[in-house]
């Protein structure tokens, strides 16, 4: 089976990542999709600052301006290198236009402290491997497979979600690039309802106890609130082991 085009090709020796026809946006033709530009700023963090002793336990996007479906190009600066914390920001610009920054926190990993401390309810849910592959195109952007919450509804909406192409070309994806990709559904599938989806986010954070293992997320929405056009939105993100982590997003109306 022939290699699905990557969202991003990135030319030798230089800066900037030349995106392709799939990394283009559901809210015009012409703008990159959130999906994509997350992943690109954990890619670049984790490429220049990554270290096996620390998690990175937070990494927030802020989404300001309308991506131009052009090339992109990313700048990191170390805010905080500590022994326990680490804070990398970055800026993101297509077009030579700054449309998005980035922030990531890094925790060193240690011991869990003794005690028992509450948790939520283990997710109970089919593994993806029992669950029906979407029909349609043969090589989707992205799988979907549904656990619950029919589309088109008002349901709450609970699914496995995976990669199934390079982010950049060359280079596979990590399991924090599959996590930060993953954290951008959060608002179709927390902020979608009986008439599709009419909020587009302006940011989404992701926070991770631990790295997802496995290509599979799942993704659980646990909470839509709205008023005056504003919508908050949180989920709850699992791989096939148990609980990884939460993701949230704040949402601006934007009917089509």
């Amino acid at each position: 089976m022939d290699q699905p085009d990557p969202f991003f090709h990135q030319p030798a020796e230089a800066p900037s990542f030349e995106p392709t026809d799939v990394a283009r946006g559901p809210w015009g033709h012409e703008t990159l999709h959130g999906h994509v530009l997350g992943g690109l700023v954990a890619h670049v963090i984790e490429s220049a600052h990554g270290d096996a002793a620390f998690v990175p336990a937070r990494f927030t996007v802020d989404m300001f301006r309308s991506p131009r479906f052009a090339p992109v190009t990313i700048a990191t600066r170390v805010a905080r290198e500590g022994k326990r914390v680490r804070v990398i920001d970055a800026s993101l610009e297509a077009g030579d236009v700054e449309i998005a920054r980035g922030s990531a926190l890094m925790l060193r990993r240690a011991e869990d402290p003794e005690g028992s401390v509450w948790g939520p309810e283990t997710w109970d849910v089919p593994p993806p491997d029992k669950l029906e592959a979407p029909e349609g195109e043969r090589t989707p952007v992205w799988e979907t497979r549904w656990i619950s919450g029919d589309q088109g509804t008002a349901d709450r909406r609970r699914a496995w979600m995976r990669e199934v192409r390079e982010l950049v070309a060359g280079h596979s994806l990590t399991p924090w690039v599959r996590g930060a990709m993953a954290a951008d559904f959060t608002n179709p599938l927390a902020n979608s309802g009986d008439r599709g989806l009419e909020f587009v986010n302006a940011d989404y954070t992701l926070y991770l106890h631990r790295l997802p293992a496995g290509e599979w997320i799942g993704v659980e929405a646990t909470s839509h609130h709205s008023e005056e056009g504003v919508a908050v939105a949180t989920c709850a993100l699992y791989d096939e082991g148990g609980p990884i982590g939460r993701s949230a997003v704040g949402s601006v109306a934007n009917s089509r």
